[in-house]
C-alpha cells in the first residue's frame, strides 16, 4: 500500500550520500542532494527502492568552481561573488562564495541542473536563495544597480535609502534567476522528455532571514508560476536564536518556531502549491548531547502542528548524520550515538506524520487566531547606518556568537519590534499567526480569516498603496485592527511611494489612515470605521519586549477590541486535528498550572507508546 501512496508525497527527506539501509525510512520522496559524477548512480539506487526522486541543489551557493576559475566560459567569475563593505568575500566554505544571481550565473546554473533532468528526477528543489545584508559591494551587484535604478551605484551602509534600496534589488535578482531558470527547464522536460518537471524552494522563514539578516524572495516567489512550492526551513537551529521578552533575552525554541511556521504557511495558504514543514532531530551546530536535540525537536515538531492548512513533512535533513552520526556526551567526556529509545520515538513520529491532513481542526478556548502582518519589507531594514564600527560586517548563521559585537547589531539580532507584539499574546495562550502583508494585494479574499489585525509599519513597509484599500475594506466589512507605533523609524524617510510622485506623506501611517477615513495624524484611542473598529497605539513596538508594563498595555489594547466574553487568556494552545491533540503549556506566562488531559491518550513522544487515561 505503501508504494501506492507514495506519489502523494507526505513525507520525504534529503541526503547527499549514496543509499544505506540504515537511514532507509520508508518515506514517499528522498530529495538526492548534489550535482556531482555520483548523482546518476544515487538517483537510481533509491528509484530501484520504490522512492520518488527529487533533486535539492545550492541556488546562492555550491560546488561552482568551474564556472568561478572560467572553466565553463573563459572568463573567471569571482566579481560576482557577495562581498562586504571591506571587500570580504562572504563565504560558505573554501571556493564556495555566495553568489550574485547574475544572467551569466543563471544560465550555468541551467545547463548544470539539466544532468538532473537527464537523470529522470521528477521534482528539483532549489535550496535557499540567500543574500546577505552585509553584501552588495561587488563589481557585479554594482552593474546590476546601475541596470536596475538607472544610476549610479551607492554603498548600503551609507543611508537606510542605500540600504532599503539595495535590499529591494537583491530580492528582485534571485526572483529573476529563480524565474527564469524553472522556466527554461520546465520547458527542457517538455521538449525533450514530454515530462512535467516540478521546481521547489527550501528556504527559511521571513521572521529567520530577517533576524539573520538575509535577504531572499519568500512572499515574491507567488507572482512565479514556475514554482510549485516550498520547503520551511524551520529547525532547532534557527528558532533556538534568542529573542527578547519582558527585558529578558534568551532561547525560546517553541514560541519562535510557532511563529516561524506560522508565517510559511502564509505562502501556499489558499493555493494549489505544495508546502513540506522541516524538521531536524539534531541541527547543523554538532557540539549540542542528545538530551538538547530530543527536547528542542519535540519542540519544533509541535509548534509545526499547530498550523493545519500544511499537513506536508520533510522529517529530516541528512538522516545519515542522525542515525550514523556522533555527538558529545552529557558529561563531556567523548562522544555518543543516537540513544534507541530517541531513535524510536523519531521513527515513531516519522511514521505518524503521514496522517495529519485531517478535516476536523478546533481551537481549544475562546480566541480564534489573531494576525500580526509582515512583509516582505522587513528583509530591508537591517541594517543602519548608526552600527557602523560595531560589527565584524559578516554573516550571522545562528553558530558565530562573536559576529555581533555591539549593541546597536544585537538589537538588530534581536528584532524586538516583531517579537513585542507577538510574544505577549502568545505567552498568553492566545494564537498570534503571522499574516503576509504582501498577499492583501495576491488574493482579495486573503484577509477572509482573520477577525483581528495588528499592523505596525515601524519594522517593514507597504509595498504599494492598494494595500491599504484592501486593509479598508476589510475593516469596513467588520475587520478589527490595531495600529502601533510611535512613527520614529529612520526608514520612513526612504524614497518610496508615500513621499514621491505627488504624494506627501511622512510615513506610511498616514496614508492609512486616510484611507481609512481618519485623520492623517490620529491621536491615541479607538474609531469605528464601517462595521469595524480601529484602534491607534503611538508606542514602538519593540517597547513591548522591554518590560511587562509594555507589554501588558499592548495585551490591554487587544482586549479593547473585543467583547468581554470573547476574550480568554490562559497558559496553554491546545489545538484538535482529528483524533491528534496538540498541546503546549508555556513558561512566561500567566501560571505555572500544569494542563491536565483526562481520556484515552496514546503519547507519542513516549517511545513505549503507552496508553494513559491522563496526561499531564
Amino acid at each position: 500500500m505503501m508504494e501506492n501512496t507514495r506519489l502523494e508525497e507526505k513525507t520525504g527527506f534529503q541526503e547527499r550520500v549514496a543509499y544505506h539501509p540504515t537511514f532507509d525510512l520508508r518515506t514517499d520522496f528522498v530529495m538526492v542532494y548534489g550535482i556531482d559524477e555520483s548523482m546518476p548512480k544515487r538517483i537510481k539506487e533509491w528509484q530501484d527502492r520504490g522512492y520518488v526522486v527529487h533533486l535539492m541543489t545550492g541556488v546562492a551557493w555550491g560546488e561552482y568552481q568551474d564556472y568561478l576559475y572560467g572553466e565553463v566560459d573563459g572568463r573567471e567569475h569571482w566579481d560576482e561573488a557577495q562581498k562586504n563593505r571591506f571587500g570580504d568575500i562572504i563565504s560558505h566554505g573554501k571556493d564556495v562564495p555566495y553568489m550574485v544571481p547574475t544572467i551569466a550565473f543563471t544560465n550555468y546554473l541551467t545547463e548544470r541542473i539539466k544532468v538532473a533532468v537527464d537523470a529522470g528526477v521528477e521534482a528539483i528543489h532549489l535550496e535557499e536563495p540567500e543574500f546577505w545584508v552585509e553584501g552588495g559591494y561587488s563589481e557585479a551587484f554594482k552593474r546590476e544597480w546601475q541596470i536596475f535604478y538607472k544610476e549610479a551605484w551607492v554603498p548600503p551602509h551609507e543611508s537606510v535609502d542605500a540600504q532599503y534600496r539595495a535590499s529591494k534589488l537583491k530580492a528582485y535578482l534571485y526572483t529573476r534567476c529563480l524565474d527564469r531558470l524553472c522556466a527554461e527547464l520546465k520547458e527542457y522536460a517538455q521538449v525533450k522528455y514530454q515530462r512535467d518537471l516540478r521546481f521547489y524552494v527550501p528556504t527559511h522563514s521571513l521572521i529567520n532571514y530577517t533576524q539573520w539578516r538575509i535577504v531572499s524572495p519568500q512572499s515574491q516567489l507567488l507572482s512565479l508560476p514556475t514554482v510549485d512550492g516550498y520547503i520551511a526551513q524551520v529547525w532547532t537551529g534557527t528558532s533556538r536564536t534568542p529573542n527578547v521578552y519582558n527585558g529578558i533575552r534568551k532561547e525560546r525554541t517553541f514560541e519562535t518556531a510557532y511563529l516561524e511556521y506560522g508565517i510559511m504557511q502564509e505562502l501556499v495558504r489558499g493555493t494549489e502549491r505544495r508546502m513540506w514543514f522541516l524538521h531536524d532531530p539534531i541541527e547543523d551546530n554538532p557540539n549540542y548531547d542528545w538530551d538538547d536535540y530530543r527536547n528542542n525537536y519535540y519542540k519544533i515538531v509541535t509548534a509545526s502542528l499547530f498550523h493545519p492548512a500544511v499537513h506536508r513533512y520533510e522529517i529530516s535533513p541528512w538522516p545519515n548524520r542522525v542515525f550514523n552520526g556522533s555527538y558529545p556526551k552529557k558529561n563531556g567526556q567523548g562522544k555518543e550515538a543516537i540513544p534507541p529509545e530517541y531513535a524510536t520515538s523519531l521513527l515513531i513520529l516519522m511514521n505518524t506524520l503521514r496522517d495529519f491532513d485531517q478535516s476536523e481542526i478546533e481551537w481549544v478556548g475562546k480566541m480564534a487566531p489573531i494576525g500580526v502582518l509582515l512583509a516582505d519589507s522587513t528583509m530591508f531594514q537591517r541594517n543602519h547606518p548608526d552600527i557602523l564600527g560595531e560589527d565584524s560586517a559578516q554573516k550571522y548563521d545562528g553558530t558565530d556568537a562573536e559576529m555581533l559585537k555591539g549593541d546597536k547589531a544585537q538589537e538588530l539580532l534581536d528584532w524586538s519590534e516583531f517579537y513585542g507584539l507577538t510574544l505577549p499574546l502568545l505567552k498568553s495562550g492566545i494564537p498570534v499567526r503571522p499574516v503576509q502583508l504582501d498577499n492583501i494585494r495576491r488574493f482579495s479574499s486573503y484577509l477572509e480569516d482573520y477577525q483581528t489585525l495588528i499592523l505596525s509599519y515601524e519594522f517593514l513597509k507597504p509595498e504599494a498603496p492598494d494595500i491599504h484599500l484592501g486593509l479598508s475594506q476589510w475593516v469596513q466589512n467588520g475587520g478589527r485592527l490595531l495600529y502601533v507605533g510611535d512613527h520614529s523609524d529612520d526608514y520612513h524617510h526612504v524614497r518610496e511611494w508615500w513621499n514621491s510622485n505627488g504624494s506627501s506623506y511622512e510615513n506610511p501611517a498616514e496614508h492609512l489612515f486616510e484611507t481609512l477615513g481618519l485623520e492623517r495624524q490620529l491621536e491615541q484611542g479607538t474609531y469605528p470605521v464601517g462595521k469595524g473598529i480601529v484602534s491607534f497605539l503611538p508606542l514602538h513596538p519593540k517597547a513591548c519586549a522591554q518590560n511587562r508594563q509594555n507589554a501588558e498595555l499592548l495585551k490591554d489594547t487587544v482586549r479593547q477590541l473585543f467583547s468581554t466574553n470573547d476574550w480568554e487568556e490562559k497558559n496553554y494552545l491546545l489545538l484538535k486535528r482529528g483524533p491528534y491533540i496538540i498541546s503546549a503549556v508555556m513558561d512566561e506566562s500567566l501560571s505555572e498550572e500544569p494542563l491536565k488531559l483526562q481520556g484515552v491518550y496514546v503519547d507519542l513522544f513516549d517511545h513505549h507508546l503507552p496508553i494513559r487515561k491522563e496526561v499531564v
